[in-house]
């Protein structure tokens, strides 16, 4: 059975290692999310660095995820102290999990306050593709379907909740 991979991406208005509130409250919402999302029925799995710092992510070991890779339109620092980025790769077992996931508990809170933490962006900031039972998706993968989607809109090949797709490549609705 397919499941679903999902790449968020987004660029934060100030880097990770900046010690404002701001950035230490992102890190905190986001250490309680992470554990939550893990939890929720139809949740698979998702990318996590073998190694490396906080804020570290160009020089870290993905392991079979892949190499790290961000969308061309980055271009922000790539060091522990420049980084202003925040992404993740994840596997679903369907489009309902993941927007369930996504739009309740503490993420649909951190959702609330996204604003406060991410630049504003003309380009998409989450894409969704299939992928064949025990495909890993790779970081390159999810770059490449985001920077598709931005191109050329919700397709089986790359696409949004309001835009999806089924395994098959019909459309979906996730309402």
């Amino acid at each position: 059975m397919p499941h679903l991979a999902l790449y968020t991406f987004g660029a934060l208005k100030s880097p990770l290692a900046d010690p404002a509130p701001a950035t230490q409250e992102f890190y905190a919402i986001g250490a309680a999310v992470y554990p939550e999302i893990g939890r929720r029925p139809g949740y698979l799995a998702h990318a996590e660095a073998a190694d490396g710092a906080r804020g570290e992510f160009f020089e870290a070991d993905w392991g079979a995820w892949g190499e790290f890779a961000v969308p061309a339109w980055y271009d922000k620092g790539r060091t522990a102290e420049t980084t202003a980025l925040a992404t993740t790769l994840s596997l679903w077992t369907g489009l309902r999990p993941a927007f369930d996931a996504v739009y309740t508990g503490l993420h649909r809170e951190a959702l609330n306050r996204r604003h406060d933490w991410f630049e504003r962006s003309a380009h998409p900031n989450y894409v969704f593709w299939w992928v064949s039972d025990g495909v890993i998706p790779t970081w390159q993968d999810g770059v490449a379907r985001l920077e598709h989607l931005h191109e050329h809109g919700s397709a089986p090949h790359a696409f949004t909740f309001r835009h999806s797709f089924t395994p098959d490549g019909t459309p979906a609705v996730t309402s």
